[in-house]
C-alpha cells in the first residue's frame, strides 16, 4: 500500500518539478520571445511577451517558448546563382515591358516590431502554423533560422516579388540597362539609368510600406528600407551585348585608322605641294632631318652623308 501511494506521489509530484523546471526562461541581445500557457489546465493563449537581454524568467510550468530575432535582419536578392543560399538569398529575375528578364541585385533591410501586442497578434498569427522549408520539412516561424526562413519565404517573399514586378515592369529594359539599347538597333543610346533604378527604388519602398501590413494583417515589421543596387542582364543576352560592343568598338578603331591615313595622306600632300613651290624649303628641310655630326655632306650623292664613327 505504501509503495503504491508512493508510486501515485511520485507521478503527481514529478511531472510538476519538471514543469517548474522548465518554467525559467530568458533572452539574450539578439531574440525576442513569445510565452504561450500550454499546462493541462491552461488554455493556449499568450501569456507573456519578454524583452530582449532578459534575465530568467518565470514563464509557468508547461509554458511553450516561441523566439523570434530582435535585431535588424536582412534579406538579400541576386542575379547570381552561385550566390543564393538557403538562408536569405534569392536569386530574382523579373520581365521589363518590353519582354527582357532582368536580374535584380538589391537588399532589403527590416525589423520585427517589438511592441508587445503586436507580437501576441504575429504569434497568433504565424507562430501557431508551420511553413514549408527548402527541404520540404514543415517548420514554425520561431523554429531557429531556417524557420524564419520559411516563414520569410512563404509570407513575405510573394509581396517583394510583386513590388518589384511592378516597377521593373513599367519599365523599358534601356531605362534600366543602358546597353540594352544594342538589342534594338547598332547604336547605344545614352540613357540616365541611376536616376530610372532610384525611381523604381522609391516606389518599391512606397509600394512594400502599404502592401506588406495589408497582406501580412498587421504593422508586424519596423524599419523596412529596400535597397536597389543595380539591375542585370541575363548572361546570354550580356554576352550578345558584349560582342556587340566589341564589334562596335572594332568599327570604330578601324573607322579612326581610316580618317588618320586620310588626314596624313593630304598632309603630305599639302607638304609635297609646298615643296614643289619651293624647292629651297626642301632642302632646308632636309638639313634639318640630318644626322648629328655629319662631315661630308653632298646633294644628289648617295654616298654623300658622312657621319664620323665613335
Amino acid at each position: 500500500m505504501r509503495i503504491a501511494l508512493a508510486v501515485i506521489a511520485a507521478l503527481i509530484v514529478l511531472p510538476l518539478l519538471i514543469g517548474g523546471v522548465g518554467g525559467l526562461e530568458s533572452t539574450d541581445g539578439g531574440q525576442v520571445a513569445v510565452v504561450r500557457d500550454g499546462g493541462p489546465l491552461d488554455d493556449n493563449k499568450v501569456r507573456q511577451v519578454i524583452d530582449p537581454g532578459s534575465g530568467m524568467t518565470w514563464t509557468g510550468m508547461w509554458s511553450a517558448t516561441h523566439l523570434y530575432p530582435a535585431q535588424q535582419r536582412f534579406y538579400t536578392i541576386t542575379a547570381d546563382a552561385k550566390r543564393a543560399t538557403t538562408l536569405g538569398v534569392d536569386v530574382v529575375t523579373v520581365p521589363s515591358s518590353d519582354g527582357v528578364n532582368l536580374g535584380i541585385e538589391g537588399t532589403l533591410y527590416f525589423t520585427l516590431n517589438l511592441d508587445h501586442e503586436t507580437l501576441k497578434k504575429f504569434d497568433d498569427k504565424y507562430g501557431t502554423r508551420t511553413f514549408r522549408a527548402q527541404d520540404d520539412s514543415s517548420l514554425y516561424a520561431w523554429d531557429g533560422d531556417e524557420g524564419w526562413t520559411a516563414f520569410f519565404g512563404q509570407a513575405v517573399r510573394p509581396v517583394i516579388d510583386n513590388a518589384l514586378r511592378g516597377q521593373i515592369g513599367a519599365k523599358r529594359c534601356a531605362e534600366l540597362v543602358p546597353s540594352c539599347s544594342l538589342l534594338e538597333s547598332s547604336a547605344l543610346k545614352p540613357q540616365d539609368s541611376n536616376a530610372n533604378i532610384a525611381e523604381v527604388q522609391d516606389a518599391v519602398n512606397a509600394s512594400l510600406a502599404r502592401d506588406l501590413p495589408a497582406t501580412l494583417g498587421g504593422e508586424f515589421f519596423s524599419g523596412i528600407r529596400f535597397t536597389l543596387a543595380k539591375v542585370t542582364l541575363p548572361a546570354e543576352v550580356q554576352q550578345a551585348v558584349d560582342r556587340s560592343l566589341a564589334a562596335s568598338a572594332a568599327v570604330s578603331e578601324a573607322q579612326a585608322k581610316v580618317a588618320q591615313a586620310k588626314a596624313e595622306a593630304e598632309a603630305n600632300r599639302a607638304r609635297q605641294d609646298g615643296y614643289d613651290k619651293c624647292p629651297a624649303c626642301a632642302e632646308i628641310e632636309k638639313l634639318k632631318s640630318l644626322p648629328q655630326g655629319i662631315t661630308v655632306y653632298a646633294p644628289g650623292n648617295p654616298q654623300s652623308v658622312v657621319v664620323p664613327a665613335r
